[in-house]
């Protein structure tokens, strides 16, 4: 029989039931992460250990064996979330208006020097960034083909009348992930609701499967380089949590007898080159496609993991993403990009695009040093629950990230703290 859905709300004990068979349920379908005790290991590991406890005065011990935990459920909502089907319509159709956007700033070199110009005064990560793209376009961009796998972000508005609007938090064009993961939710979610007796709602809820559609991607590049023997190069972390969703894109392109080898950026400065080509290979083998699940964060490099980055964008594989559409991802590229008349000049002559894109837009607001930073502090103070800080950076891990503002204090501390 289905269970009502205000009586279920209010029963804990009904609810504690259900989300152990959803976690089951996401264990049983792969909805795994390392646990950060062990995020270099997928092993279960067994320490041995000796208890020496005292029985009437006299000492003795034995062996006890203990298993630490090292892959977990990967976090998850108990019940799926309601999508008004005309937003979902909406993000579909938009999309590839972003992509398209996206890809115009990556080749807009002027656009993004003029736009970053005082991110780079102030933070030496962008920095760094902006100089290997430099170097890049002074001798000459190699590769020939390229390829964006990105993801936006929407939150959803609630009108003054009540209707709901698609708004974009920010869009993601590098190490964008969860695909891996997202393909296997649907079925936790469906048990879920049929464990309730709720077919006809688990019915509704749609097949999804991005890490297919993200490695078809990645196959195509693969194809367009015209390297039948190539490889795909996937930069990774040492101590990768997240490598199961990896790990699915993975397996799909194995399945296309698409070869995939997983190396660190040091590994890449130890064994990594260039023939005269600028072809790239490691460890003697040639690189189509150079896959990105590393870099976004200052703290993924040091001297030598920069050579390594201006190694691989130096080649002519086809890099996911090149250093430009990473540039061309930051907060500050996407505050531009809401300023009036500005996606007309890098989308010209295409104005339902333009109006699409534009209808997702929320409110950005520079920082910068001027007229218009002091303004948007002082609307910011005025009404603190009406803005988020965005601090330069790719990373749920970021503990800035998103931060509600509360007092005029916490605005200049955090000011101060990120250098903007």
């Amino acid at each position: 029989m289905a269970t009502g859905w205000g009586s279920l709300l209010q029963d804990e004990q009904q609810l504690e039931e259900l989300a152990r068979q959803a976690v089951d349920r996401a264990l049983a379908e792969g909805v795994l992460l390392r646990t950060s005790q062990e995020p270099s290991s997928s092993d279960v590991s067994f320490i041995l250990m000796h208890r020496i406890p005292s029985v009437n005065g006299s000492q003795f011990s034995f062996p006890l064996l203990m298993a630490i935990l090292v892959v977990s459920y990967a976090p998850f909502t108990l019940f799926p979330s309601l999508v008004p089907s005309a937003l979902l319509e909406q993000a579909y159709a938009v999309q590839m208006d972003f992509n398209l956007l996206v890809d115009a700033v990556s080749q807009n070199a002027a656009f993004l020097e003029q736009t970053l110009s005082s991110t780079i005064k102030r933070d030496n990560f962008t920095a760094h960034l902006f100089d290997i793209h430099k170097q890049v376009l002074k001798e000459g961009i190699a590769q020939t083909v390229f390829l964006g796998l990105n993801r936006s972000d929407y939150m959803f508005q609630r009108n003054a009348d009540g209707s709901a609007a698609l708004k974009q938090i920010e869009i993601n064009t590098i190490s964008a992930s969860f695909g891996g993961l997202a393909s296997r939710t649907p079925a936790v979610h469906r048990h879920v609701l049929n464990v309730l007796g709720k077919t006809k709602e688990a019915a509704k809820i749609l097949s999804n499967n991005p890490s297919k559609g993200l490695a078809m991607g990645i196959a195509k590049a693969w194809e367009l380089y015209g390297s039948a023997n190539a490889r795909v190069l996937l930069i990774a972390q040492e101590k990768e949590r997240n490598i199961f969703d990896q790990r699915a894109i993975e397996n799909e392109l194995l399945a296309r007898n698409i070869h995939v080898i997983r190396r660190k950026f040091e590994d890449v400065s130890e064994k990594g080159s260039l023939d005269q080509d600028r072809r790239l290979f490691m460890d003697d083998q040639e690189v189509a496609v150079v896959y990105f699940r590393d870099g976004y964060m200052p703290s993924h490099y040091s001297l030598q993991n920069w050579g390594a980055r201006l190694l691989l964008e130096r080649s002519c594989a086809v890099k996911c993403p090149d250093i430009a559409t990473q540039l061309a991802g930051t907060k500050k590229v996407q505050q531009e990009l809401s300023r009036s008349g500005m996606l007309e000049v890098l989308l010209p002559g295409q104005p339902e695009a333009v109006a699409r894109l534009r209808a997702t837009f929320a409110g950005l607001y520079s920082l910068d040093m001027g007229e218009e930073g002091d303004q948007a502090i002082t609307e910011a103070i005025a009404a603190p629950s009406c803005f988020v800080l965005k601090p330069q950076r790719e990373g749920g891990e970021n503990p800035n990230k998103n931060m509600v503002l509360s007092q005029e204090v916490r605005i200049l501390e955090w000011l101060v703290d990120t250098g903007v």
